[in-house]
């Protein structure tokens, strides 16, 4: 592309419009080696793939590109770009993190965080006066949002919670791997740091584990973030950095799609004999709507949970019923997969046991809602 601004839509299908040099290939070459030749003068340059993977600079120029940012890492999981942005800081800072949040992270907080020294307190994120009194001025260094927060879909204002960060001296850290940049753009909205599980939509075809990392500015604090990748190795494979660049130019259709479906779903589901609840932040009578509605611009995601009438005993029996939907792991694929979560993520998950979590994927809707409405009923009359 030239030095014209494109949509975002456009940007993401051709990558950034960037041709291969050497061969004038419009798809990238996968970069294999690990080192790179320096010249007789020894003079600095790439020297060694761990940091300085040339699979990497298409791939992180798009992503700053899409979310606004001034640079981007990518790591070889969800979970190396999480832990990298809380390693950054340093013993003793306090931090302030969901009690609703994606399982893994959480736990990890609640155990190795706390003893490298971190002080890690859980609020209710979406609940500005939480905020407020949990937040230690010159004390806390990072605030860490979810929004919509896996598997609740609870909603957090990005803006309020940035403006009472910086008031205290802190930092705001976004989750917007459900998100995506197609429907919310955390440092447009004042966060100063946006983590995606690339596994998750970015890539969007359940082939590849990944993570990446969007910073507003460069700082000290973001040199550390990629001093952690580098020396602690959380580094993605060239070939995974192909498919995930692969994967990306697809988002916007992908992530459309979903949230069509999901909506259909949605109110096909709150309307269900056999449902107790739906959550999702599309529905006008969810709490936190009002907040999604503002700051999710196109769509309300592909995630949504139910909770089933009859209990746990009915919402596993729910999901070995289905046909179209998927047991599986995960979200933000192609395919759309269902999941007992509180199963999962064991005893000390806040997911409510009749609870199952709907990732929504690309399917014909009627297809997904005949599939569950047939497991709803087998399961009622088994």
């Amino acid at each position: 592309m030239d030095d014209k601004q494109v949509m975002p839509e456009t940007a993401a299908a051709q990558a950034l419009g960037w041709i291969d040099g050497a061969t004038q290939a419009i798809a990238p070459p996968i970069p294999m080696s690990s080192t790179f030749l320096r010249d007789a003068g020894n003079a600095p340059g790439r020297s060694y793939a761990r940091d300085q993977n040339p699979a990497y600079e298409q791939l992180e120029a798009l992503l700053c590109v899409l979310e606004k940012g001034r640079e981007a890492a990518v790591f070889a999981s969800g979970m190396a770009a999480a832990t990298a942005a809380f390693m950054a800081l340093k013993p003793g800072n306090h931090v302030i993190a969901p009690k609703v949040m994606y399982w893994a992270l959480r736990n990890w907080l609640a155990t190795t965080a706390t003893l490298w020294g971190l002080q890690v307190e859980f609020v209710d994120i979406s609940s500005v006066d939480e905020i407020k009194r949990a937040l230690r001025p010159g004390k806390t260094r990072l605030i860490w949002v979810e929004t919509p927060a896996n598997p609740l879909w609870t909603i957090s204002d990005i803006a309020a919670i940035a403006e009472i960060a910086h008031a205290g001296g802190a930092m705001t850290a976004v989750d917007s791997t459900v998100a995506t940049p197609v429907l919310t753009r955390p440092l447009a909205l004042g966060a100063d740091l946006v983590m995606h599980s690339a596994t998750k939509y970015l890539n969007g075809h359940s082939d590849l584990v990944a993570g990446a990392l969007v910073a507003k500015e460069d700082s000290d604090y973001w040199q550390r973030v990629k001093a952690v990748r580098a020396n602690v190795g959380g580094i993605l494979g060239s070939f995974e950095a192909w498919l995930m660049l692969r994967g990306m130019r697809t988002l916007f259709l992908r992530v459309q799609a979903a949230c069509r479906s999901a909506e259909v779903l949605a109110q096909f589901l709150s309307e269900h004999a056999l449902v107790d609840a739906v959550l999702y932040p599309g529905l006008p009578t969810f709490p936190g709507h009002a907040v999604a509605a503002n700051q999710m611009q196109g769509g309300f995601g592909g995630m949504l949970s139910i909770r089933v009438k009859g209990g746990e005993r009915a919402a596993i029996a729910t999901a070995a019923r289905v046909n179209v939907w998927k047991r599986a792991t995960s979200l933000g694929g192609v395919e759309s997969l269902i999941e007992h979560r509180a199963s999962v993520e064991g005893p000390e998950s806040v997911a409510p046991l009749d609870l199952l979590r709907l990732s929504v994927g690309i399917e014909n809707v009627d297809d997904l809602i005949d599939d569950l409405d047939e497991a709803l009923i087998a399961a009622r009359n088994a």
